[in-house]
């Protein structure tokens, strides 16, 4: 089991850790609840080291990114991020990912950690264009600064202006006394704040200054755990849960990371699935009555006939009720329908809702 350059502190400041994506990471500190509500209304630092990133360089690394990405990257301008995903040959994802445009020539692709090998072979099986590949996933660590503070109390530690970086966008600069950190405004939390991006050597210097900046602001540590409930109510897909190797693009609702200007892994069979419509949505629903919706449990019709699966579900903090991610026929994918959830053997009635499920 790998750790990160911040394990050590995690476990000093009394940590509860498990096992993640081959990573011994934080999963909470204080409790669920109480760290969601700090990156709901304050601020709070995610350690997410266990994050990947490939440097993809060279005259033709824009080519490579557009055979093997959905979206279309050749819109980026330095400075600027996008969400995307690595279609597969059967019309199921291999990832979802960001990418940044360093520089001319050169992008930063930031995968999940559990398929961070998964990945690298696949890219790297496109890659006939003498693309130039580096993996720093080993050698870089990765802190989420989230919540409405975040800006405010971060500001002191770099001479740039954070409030100027747009969501999706980033800056290289100095950061807690660090030359040339990657600052970006990519979050997953639906709260805002930063990413910061540094060498293993350098993190704990920045942990340490951010909690130091963050203090008037009451700055806490922030696990796994609630990093899901704030995904979760922002309707965020979650790879190996509501997104996968047999899960389309279209299904997921990321139609719009999908575009057909240009040519790409499986961009035929994924263009006649839209033309053609697809049989089952990927649809986010809030309970209607008390219980909590968990991953794999079954979604039934009225008649308690088994419609599909929850991909992901909790009790959401911050709306104090159960909410939940599942793929369902399009005839039970429009707002408002009615759908069960079935909870031990109790069918749950449920409401198919437009996402986020958190609203600001």
């Amino acid at each position: 089991m790998k750790n990160t350059a911040l394990t050590h502190i995690h476990e000093s400041l009394g940590a509860k850790m498990v096992p993640f994506a081959g990573y011994n990471m934080p999963v909470q500190y204080e409790g669920v609840t109480a760290e969601h509500e700090t990156v709901r209304n304050g601020v709070g630092v995610f350690d997410v080291s266990h994050m990947g990133e490939f440097l993809l360089s060279g005259p033709n690394a824009l080519a490579l990114i557009q055979k093997v990405t959905s979206n279309d990257a050749s819109v980026l301008t330095i400075g600027r991020a996008q969400y995307s995903c690595l279609p597969n040959a059967d019309g199921g994802i291999v990832d979802d990912l960001i990418v940044y445009k360093i520089k001319d020539e050169q992008y930063l692709l930031v995968v999940n950690a559990s398929n961070i090998e998964k990945d690298w072979a696949w890219i790297s099986s496109h890659n006939d264009l003498g693309v130039d590949m580096k993996n720093l996933s080993d050698d870089y660590s990765l802190l989420a600064i989230q919540g409405p503070m975040a800006m405010e109390a971060m500001q002191p530690l770099t001479s740039i202006d954070l409030a100027a970086i747009k969501y999706y966008h980033f800056e290289v600069a100095d950061f807690a006394g660090i030359e040339h950190v990657i600052i970006s405004a990519t979050g997953y939390t639906g709260s805002g704040g930063f990413e910061i991006y540094a060498k293993n050597s350098e993190i704990e210097q920045i942990w340490n200054k951010v909690f130091k900046a963050g203090a008037a602001y009451g700055i806490k540590p922030i696990g796994l755990a609630a990093r899901d409930t704030l995904r979760l109510e922002m309707g965020f897909c979650l790879y190996g849960n509501d997104i996968n190797d047999t899960t389309s693009p279209l299904e997921a609702g990321l139609g719009w990371i999908t575009k057909f200007t240009k040519e790409f892994t499986n961009s035929e069979a994924l263009k006649l699935q839209k033309e053609t419509g697809v049989t089952r949505k990927l649809v986010g629903f809030e309970l209607t009555e008390r219980g909590i919706p968990r991953h794999d449990y079954e979604i039934v019709d009225a008649q308690g006939t088994v419609i599909g699966v929850v991909t992901s579900g909790t009790m959401a903090p911050s709306l104090n009720k159960g909410i939940g991610l599942g793929y369902v026929p399009t005839a039970f994918a429009a707002e408002g329908s009615e759908i069960f959830i079935r909870i031990r053997k109790n069918d749950v009635p449920a409401t198919v809702v437009k996402l986020p499920f958190y609203k600001k």
